[in-house]
C-alpha cells in the first residue's frame, strides 16, 4: 500500500453537521486517524437528519466515512478525562461546538497545548471567535443570507439559495487548508497553533467578485436565474423532448456558428436586431422565440450534437439521476464502494488523482463503534471502562 500523506497524523474532533465534519473527513482521506466524538446514544445529530441511504442519513454518509467513532458525554468528568487524555499525543483537535463550550471545558489551546505544544486548534463557527457576532447561532442559511449570496442568486423576484450547503462547505474547505497549512508550518517551527475559521468570512471570500462588482456603491449583479446577467443567449433552453440544454456565446464569432450551424439560419447571423452581443442582450426574448422554434423540434442529444459541432459549450440540466449516472464519472473510475453500518455504499473518489497514493475510503461508523477500542488505546481498565458505561459518560 503507497504511504498517503497524512498517515500517522491523528485528529480529534468534536464535530456535528457538516462544516467540521467535511474537514476532517478530508484529512481521513488523505491518510489521517479521525476520532469522531459523538454523544452517547443518538450521536452526531445530522445522523437523524433523513434515512435517504438505507436508512442513513445523506448528510452523515456523505462527510464521515473512513473515521472512529468515541461515544463521550463530556458533562460527566470520567468522559472528559478521558479526552484530555487522547488530546495529549492527539496531532490536531477541530471543534464546531455552540461559542464558548470548548473553553468551558478546559479545551483551549492554553491549557492543552502545555501537555501536547505540537497540538494544531482549529475552531469553526458561525462569526469567529471574537467580535459583536460571536454567540449568534449561525446555519447554512442564515450565513447564505448574511453574506449576501441570496442578493445575487435567484431570479428578479425571489432571492434564492444554494440547492447544497455551501456556506458549511466553504468553511469546512478552509478549515481543511488551514489544517494542512499548520501541520507544515509545525514541521519548521516544532510548534502547534490556533485556528479560527468563520462560515462568513469563508463564504464572504467566495462572494468576492460580486462583491468587487459592487464596488463603492455600484449596482450589484442582478440575479437572472440560470441566466447571464450581461450575455445573450447564454443559460437555459428545452429541447423538443423536454430535455433542457445550458449553452453559452462568448463572442460574435461563436454567434456567427450558432446561427450557421446550430440554427441553420445563415441569415440570422446578419440580421442587424441581433448583430451585436448588447443588442442581443436587450431582444432576449424576441430572439429566444426564434431559438425555441428551432430547437423544439430536436431532440436533445440533437441540439448538443449541433453545438458540439459549432463548438459553443454546452452542458445537460442534469438531474441527481443524471450526476449518479455520468459517463466521464464512470469512464474515469470516480466510483468506489465503503462499508457502513447498512452495508456497502458507493462514495465518489475525492477531487483530484495523485498517482503517488490511494485515497483513504474507508466504514462510515456507527455510534460510540470503536469508542472501548480507544478508550483502551489510552490505558483505561476493562472494568473502569464498564463503570463509564453503567454511568452514561459513554
Amino acid at each position: 500500500m503507497s504511504i498517503r500523506p497524512l498517515d500517522g497524523i491523528t485528529v480529534v474532533s468534536l464535530e456535528h453537521a457538516i462544516a467540521a465534519p467535511f474537514c476532517t473527513r478530508q484529512l481521513a482521506d488523505l491518510g489521517a486517524r479521525v476520532i469522531k466524538v459523538e454523544r452517547p446514544g443518538a450521536g452526531d445529530f445530522a445522523r437523524a437528519y433523513d434515512e435517504r441511504v438505507n436508512g442513513m442519513s445523506s448528510h452523515f454518509t456523505w462527510v464521515n466515512r473512513s473515521k472512529e467513532s468515541l461515544t463521550l458525554d463530556l458533562k460527566q468528568e470520567s468522559a472528559l478525562a478521558a479526552l484530555k487524555m487522547l488530546l495529549k499525543t492527539a496531532d490536531v483537535l477541530v471543534q464546531n461546538l455552540a461559542p464558548g463550550a470548548a473553553a468551558r471545558m478546559g479545551l483551549t489551546a492554553e491549557l492543552l497545548q502545555k501537555d501536547n505544544p505540537s497540538l494544531i486548534l482549529c475552531d469553526i463557527s458561525g462569526y469567529g471567535n471574537n467580535g459583536p457576532y460571536r454567540d449568534k447561532k449561525a446555519y447554512d442559511l442564515l450565513i447564505q443570507s448574511e453574506a449576501g449570496f441570496l442578493s445575487v442568486t435567484g431570479t428578479p423576484d425571489t432571492p434564492s439559495k444554494a440547492g447544497n450547503s455551501i456556506a458549511d462547505i466553504a468553511a469546512g474547505m478552509y478549515a481543511y487548508t488551514n489544517v494542512l497549512a499548520a501541520l507544515l508550518q509545525r514541521g519548521k517551527t516544532g510548534k502547534g497553533s490556533t485556528i479560527d475559521v468563520s462560515m462568513l468570512e469563508s463564504l464572504g471570500e467566495w462572494m468576492s467578485y460580486p462583491l468587487y462588482y459592487a464596488y463603492e456603491g455600484a449596482t450589484p449583479p442582478p440575479r437572472n436565474g440560470a441566466s447571464h446577467a450581461t450575455i445573450y443567449p447564454y443559460g437555459l433552453f428545452k429541447a423538443g423532448d423536454g430535455g433542457t440544454i445550458m449553452l453559452g456565446l462568448q463572442n460574435d464569432r461563436e454567434w456567427v456558428l450558432f446561427c450557421e450551424v446550430v440554427l441553420d439560419n445563415q441569415a440570422l447571423a446578419k440580421d442587424e436586431r441581433f448583430d451585436k452581443n448588447f443588442k442581443r442582450n436587450e431582444k432576449r426574448d424576441e430572439l429566444l422565440s426564434i431559438i425555441d422554434a428551432c430547437f423544439s423540434k430536436l431532440t436533445t442529444d440533437q441540439v448538443i450534437a449541433k453545438l458540439d459541432q459549432a463548438q459553443i459549450a454546452n452542458a445537460r440540466l442534469n438531474d441527481m439521476q443524471g450526476l449518479w449516472n455520468h459517463e466521464q464519472l464512470k469512464a474515469r473510475d470516480r466510483w468506489v464502494q465503503v462499508g457502513s453500518p447498512v452495508g456497502l455504499i458507493p462514495a465518489m473518489l475525492p477531487p483530484g488523482s495523485n498517482n503517488s497514493f490511494e485515497y483513504r475510503m474507508d466504514d462510515i461508523p456507527a455510534v460510540g463503534q470503536h469508542t472501548e477500542a480507544i478508550l483502551s488505546e489510552l490505558g483505561i481498565a476493562a472494568s473502569e471502562i464498564e463503570v463509564m458505561r453503567s454511568q452514561g459518560a459513554i
